[in-house]
């Protein structure tokens, strides 16, 4: 399993929500690319980065900052926010960008989906399923569907997408622990066909366990790095099965 350091950025600051509300946006570093070297320093790979102003928006709106991380350092760089289009995304992964997440765009457009997933390959392409009580929200997380996260998870399987990003809103930011029945759910309906990443309520060490007993690809860790609660070299020490 793979840990993913996440870096949200908001008018340009590296900062934090609870509960994705945008009224509760909270500074936790003071320089992106200091912190991204840091996540380095301790053995990350990847970096996880989102764009929330991009995703308000419908727009990339800090696309140079998740292009300097990627060209200033050797992690991989996987980015959403705001991503909208077939442009944006050959934009961000010509720039070094390794793989760009569609969120809104699965519900909403799944043709974009299709289309990015033929033309850049599925290892460069992931789909956000960011649900409340398993029913998908989009656009920032400011809009709730009717559509099940399962039933959107086998849709874009069938239209060739290998990699999701699953988020129980109600945990992200809370350091509350993972959905640990939601992630197993999704994985089961998976059937080992795609690779699901964890996201949401990273707290501890126990919850990195969790993720890897559950047989996830990866885990976003967030809030928990930043308020000390979770070591991220011995996160990923443990999803590695390093001693």
């Amino acid at each position: 399993m793979i840990i993913l350091p996440a870096i949200d950025i908001k008018d340009g600051n590296c900062v934090r929500l609870y509960k994705g509300d945008f009224s509760t946006v909270e500074k936790v570093a003071a320089d992106y690319m200091e912190t991204a070297k840091d996540f380095e320093k301790a053995g990350a790979s990847w970096i996880h980065m989102v764009d929330l102003d991009g995703a308000k928006e419908g727009r990339p709106v800090n696309q140079k900052i998740y292009e300097d991380v990627a060209a200033n350092t050797g992690l991989k760089v996987e980015v959403g926010g705001g991503i909208r289009n077939l442009e944006t995304i050959e934009t961000y992964l010509k720039s070094g960008v390794e793989r760009v997440i569609l969120g809104s765009a699965a519900l909403k457009n799944p043709k974009l989906v299709k289309d990015a997933v033929a033309r850049f390959g599925s290892t460069h392409i992931a789909v956000g399923i960011d649900s409340k009580s398993g029913m998908v929200a989009t656009e920032g997380w400011l809009e709730e569907s009717d559509v099940d996260e399962v039933t959107l998870m086998l849709e874009m399987m069938k239209i060739g997408v290998k990699y999701f990003i699953v988020t129980d809103i109600s945990k992200d930011g809370t350091l509350s622990g993972v959905n640990t029945d939601q992630l197993r759910k999704m994985h089961e309906a998976a059937q080992d066909k795609c690779n699901i990443i964890a996201s949401g309520g990273v707290h501890t060490i126990e919850d990195i366990r969790n993720c890897k007993e559950l047989g996830l690809y990866g885990t976003i860790c967030g809030k928990s790095i930043y308020q000390g609660t979770l070591d991220l070299s011995e996160a990923i020490r443990l999803a590695e099965g390093v001693k």
